[in-house]
Formats: structure tokens, sequence, C-alpha cells
């Protein structure tokens, strides 16, 4: 008896009789997925303004007509935007351990302008989601502004499988449900942080097209079309409360005919507009990719990549880079390496907007908050924080005009950066 059960068990995948209840269950769960999903935007989209804006652009020898008409007016180092100023909506995602780290990368980006939320993974204990979300309830900042939520569904994620993409995909369905009033979605992790502060950017983007993607991608070549795209996988935190590694099949399947397969970074700076096509997926193309994705191993750094680079809408718009500074192994491991007080000068000087990964409390950090954001309270000061001084006093607990920033130094370096990503030269590398 024992044998024939251990023979059996050995034979798991190469009976062919696996293969049917398979895609059943990996259909089902697909269509859970999706449910989910496209029910936090059941709110009635008539109304909307079309995602797409015409815009006049200020020609430039290597700007490629990126960078919108300037409108902006400097006074006393504090500059108010005539135009529109843009917002943004970040995901900040964390696992068991990570609440503190979420609510100092949190405070390190916040301002009043956009739009956050927080998502603790299954493997966090309930008491620890509990604290993260009355520390946000509780905040009053957070309360009066009403712009932090934490989602209270939690999910199991796994960076190798596709649940990463399935609670990124959430998030994103709940800020489009939640908010009208954004144009950038950013994707952060609690051991990101950020190389300047959110006057900075958003006064360097309130002078750029809304139309940009900023995706670091390839096509998927060499060895990893072997490693990763012929593979098929099961994702066992889909179905189970704890994790566990990838199952792999004995089948391999065969590469598309119909679309190229495109890889990258998995930390992005997308659009609302590519963002609702993703969702909403009128053309059903999001979701075929979404459905070839759930088998594929690392799916967070190929699925918003081959989706953009595969239509004609929007891979013109794909910048690559993920405007973050992250130093590997040689060769890359899977993570990459934490980086510490060393990295710093490398930091400053890749002009990136964000820098990853960082171990919890890691004294560079304090470097980052005194000499690139100025942090001498909870929030990055920025032009928004009129409060006194005083006895110490946080000047952010006073609220001024959200629509004022005051650029420093990292807007200079972002600045630097984006003539360089938009020159001819780097443009004419898109989805290739």
């Amino acid at each position: 008896m024992r044998k024939n059960a251990g023979s059996h068990s050995g034979r798991m995948f190469s009976d062919r009789k696996w293969i049917l209840p398979f895609f059943a269950s990996l259909i089902i769960s697909m269509s859970l997925v999706l449910t989910a999903i496209l029910g936090a935007l059941s709110s009635d989209r008539g109304g909307e303004q079309s995602p797409f804006e015409i815009i006049s652009f200020k020609r430039s020898e290597n700007s490629n007509g990126y960078f919108v008409e300037s409108d902006i007016e400097r006074s006393s180092n504090v500059s108010v935007v005539k135009r529109e100023a843009p917002r943004f909506a970040y995901l900040i995602s964390g696992t068991k351990g990570d609440s503190h780290r979420m609510m100092r990368t949190l405070e390190a980006v916040y301002h009043p302008r956009n739009q956050y939320i927080l998502h603790l993974d299954l493997e966090a204990p309930p008491r620890e989601r509990l604290e993260l979300a009355n520390a946000v309830k509780a905040d009053p900042v957070f309360r009066e502004v009403e712009n932090v939520r934490v989602m209270s569904q939690s999910n199991l994620v796994t960076y190798k499988g596709p649940t990463m993409i399935a609670c990124t995909l959430q998030a994103i369905a709940i800020l489009l449900k939640e908010s009208s009033e954004w144009d950038w979605f950013i994707n952060l992790s609690a051991s990101d942080y950020p190389l300047m502060t959110q006057d900075d950017l958003l006064y360097v983007f309130s002078n750029l097209s809304r139309n940009l993607n900023f995706i670091e991608h390839t096509h998927i070549a060499g060895w990893k079309l072997n490693q990763r795209a012929r593979p098929i996988i099961i994702d066992p935190a889909l179905y189970l409360s704890k994790k566990s590694d990838l199952a792999l099949t004995t089948q391999r399947r065969t590469l598309p005919t119909s679309f190229k397969l495109f890889t990258g970074s998995a930390w992005v700076v997308l659009t609302r507009s590519f963002v609702e096509y993703c969702i909403w997926g009128w053309d059903n193309f999001p979701r075929t990719m979404l459905m070839y994705y759930t088998n594929f191993v690392s799916s967070p750094e190929g699925y918003f990549h081959t989706v953009i680079c595969n239509t004609e809408e929007f891979r013109h718009t794909a910048i690559s880079h993920d405007l973050h500074y992250i130093a590997w192994d040689t060769p890359p491991k899977q993570h990459p390496i934490s980086l510490t007080m060393k990295d710093f000068d490398k930091m400053v000087k890749s002009k990136a907007l964000f820098a990853r990964k960082f171990a919890k409390d890691d004294p560079v950090l304090d470097k980052i908050d005194k000499e690139l954001l100025g942090r001498t309270h909870r929030f990055s000061p920025g032009a928004w924080c009129v409060g006194t001084t005083e006895g110490g006093a946080d000047p952010c607990s006073v609220r001024g005009n959200v629509t004022m920033f005051r650029p420093g130094p990292g807007a200079d370096r972002l600045s630097e950066l984006l003539h360089v990503l938009l020159s001819k030269e780097s443009l004419s590398k898109q989805c290739l």
C-alpha cells in the first residue's frame, strides 16, 4: 500500500489526467480575481472626462515635445502652478512586521493632493493590520484630508507568482472608484524610500505631459524565455492562507505568436488612462494577458510591460525607466542589494525619484530625511505646511494652499533625468 501510494505521487505531473481539472481551476480562479477587481469599479463612469487631454508642447531639441508649455512662476522660493497641478495615487504594500516601515514611507511621500492606499498582506497577523488601520484613522491630518486608505481585504502576496499583480490591480480599481482626480499611479513597498520631496515631484511633473508611462522594459529573450515563459506554474497563494513555493508542472508551453513578451522592473509610474485600460480592458487584451500571466514566473515583471508594448494606443508612451535607484549583485539575484550609507552618494547622483531596498530603520534613512527631504517632523516639508515651528511644533499640522510648491535640489535632479529619458535617443528604444 505505501509503495503504491508513493508511486502514484511520483506520477502526479506525468499523468495527463491532471490537465482538465487544472485548467478548470485556473478559469475559476481568474473569474474570481476579475470579479473582485471589476466589482470595485461598479460606480457609474458616465460623468467622467476623457482620460486623454489635448495640450500644447514646448518644443526643444531634446524633449521631443513631451514637456508642456511652462506656466510656472517663481517667487520667494514658492512656485504657483497656473495649470492644474498633477495628483499621484500611491500603493504602499508590506507583509508581516512592515506596518511601521509602511507608515514611515507614507509620511515621507505624503502630500494632501495625492491619494494613498496601504496593503498589509495576509501573512501579517490581524493585530498588526488593525494597528495600521487605527493609526491611519486616528491621524488628524489623514482624517481631515481623507486621502489615505487601508485595504480591508488582505491578500496573500508572493513576488514570483501572480498574486502581486492581482493585489496591484485591485488597489488600482479601488483608487479609480474612490477618486477621479489623480493622474499617475505609483507602487511602492515598505522597503522603498523617496530621494526627493513631493513638492519636487509635483513641481516637475506639472510641466510634463500627462500621457507618459515610466516603466522599465525590454523584449524578453535568452534564459528568461526558458525559465519564465515556458514553464507552467501554480501559485498556491491563490488558494491557501500561508505562503509556499510555486508549484511547477512537467508540461511546458510554446511561446505566443500573436503578441510579444516584455519584461522589466516591477516598480512603475503609470498614467491613469493606461491603468484604466488595464482594469476595463475594453478590447479584452488586458484580460487575456492577465490569464496568461497567471501561470508565469515573476509576472509582476512582465504583465504591465507586455500589455503596454503590444497596445498601439500606449506603446509610444512607455519610457524605459522605473525612476528608482536599485543596486544588484553580479550576476543579479532574485532580490537587489540592501542599500546603506556607502550607497548614499550613488543614490543622489542617479537623480532617481525613489530608491530600494532598505533594511528596517537603516541609518541611511535618517541621512536621507535630513539631507534630501529636510524632515524635522512627521512629513517631508512642503509649501502646504504653513504652521509655526515655535516650540518644536510641526508646521504641517496646519494645511495651506496645496497648489503651491517649494521645489528644491531634488526638482533639479529629476528634471535633468527626465531630459535624458525624453531625448530622441532614449525614445527610439521604446518597446524594442
